[in-house]
């Protein structure tokens, strides 16, 4: 893990619409994590998918919404960032291999995978938790998400970030909070890079998906079939790349098969690109 703090004196003093500084936590990091810009930028080095847990610096509140940005993504990997939170302080807690996967199993960790078509380059998203226990998902289609449920809301809850897979580089925007009778932001600090120009490739594979609170938009697209209602999937056919629960019937302009019609009309309508290629959507 590599660290590239810079300081520097901020003109801002909190008031009463202040949260605090939000960035990641400097001790618990996965051991490929470089930090950058006052440790609010967050890179996995690119020879490995894993091992690349980031935390919050502080516990957040329970509606607070975290905000991310995905900067860059590698192709050659599987799978996209974890999002959830931890009642364990992460500076005390079991890091040997700093892995969503054995980090659930322990007491005190929740967390849930970021479908690949909602974690593409430039993206940004925000997550919580309600105060009925559910970890929640936003994108920039507004849209919210149920990711799981169950937090244990009565100790104090860090956000934690598996930057996996296809997800190579996040930079924590900050947090805010609806309160009764404003916004709380969380502090400003260092400015923010841009969105980042390197060259990246996301490619969307068969990943789990998470249960929608809304129906999305409906968008005409093309079918390969009439069904009246969405066939099971068998051995021989292609399940869909973003809900993995249809099958995968409706053809794009650029010739690949990969969703179900209601993954394609709201992918078109939100995206415009295809999940594979990322060409356009005619």
């Amino acid at each position: 893990m590599e660290l590239d703090i810079r300081c520097v004196e901020s003109p801002h003093t909190c008031g009463l619409y202040c949260l605090g500084p939000l960035a990641f936590h400097t001790e618990a990091v996965g051991n490929r994590i470089t930090l950058t810009h006052g440790a609010r930028c967050a890179e996995r080095a690119c020879d490995t998918y894993r091992n690349a847990v980031v935390f919050s610096n502080r516990p957040v509140r329970v509606r607070e919404k975290v905000r991310l940005r995905i900067d860059r993504s590698a192709h050659r990997w599987r799978g996209a960032l974890r999002v959830g939170f931890t009642t364990v302080q992460p500076a005390h807690g079991p890091q040997a291999d700093m892995a969503i996967p054995s980090l659930t199993k322990e007491p005190g960790y929740w967390a849930a995978p970021v479908p690949e078509v909602y974690a593409l380059p430039g993206s940004e998203i925000q997550f919580w938790v309600t105060s009925k226990s559910r970890l929640m998902y936003k994108g920039q289609d507004g849209q919210k998400y149920r990711l799981l449920e169950g937090v244990d809301l009565s100790k104090p809850l860090w956000a934690m970030i598996d930057i996996y897979g296809q997800t190579c580089s996040v930079v924590l925007l900050g947090s805010q909070k609806k309160c009764l009778f404003g916004i709380r932001r969380s502090c400003p600090t260092l400015a923010l890079p841009p969105a980042s120009r390197r060259p990246s490739c996301m490619c969307v594979t068969r990943r789990g998906f998470w249960s929608s609170e809304k129906s999305p938009p409906s968008p005409e697209l093309f079918e390969t079939t009439n069904h009246d209602r969405w066939p099971s999937i068998t051995d021989n056919q292609e399940d869909c790349a973003v809900c993995m629960s249809r099958v995968a019937c409706v053809i794009l302009c650029c010739g690949h098969q990969c969703l179900c019609t209601p993954c394609a009309k709201r992918v078109k309508a939100e995206f415009g690109i295809c999940p594979l290629c990322r060409q356009p959507i005619t």
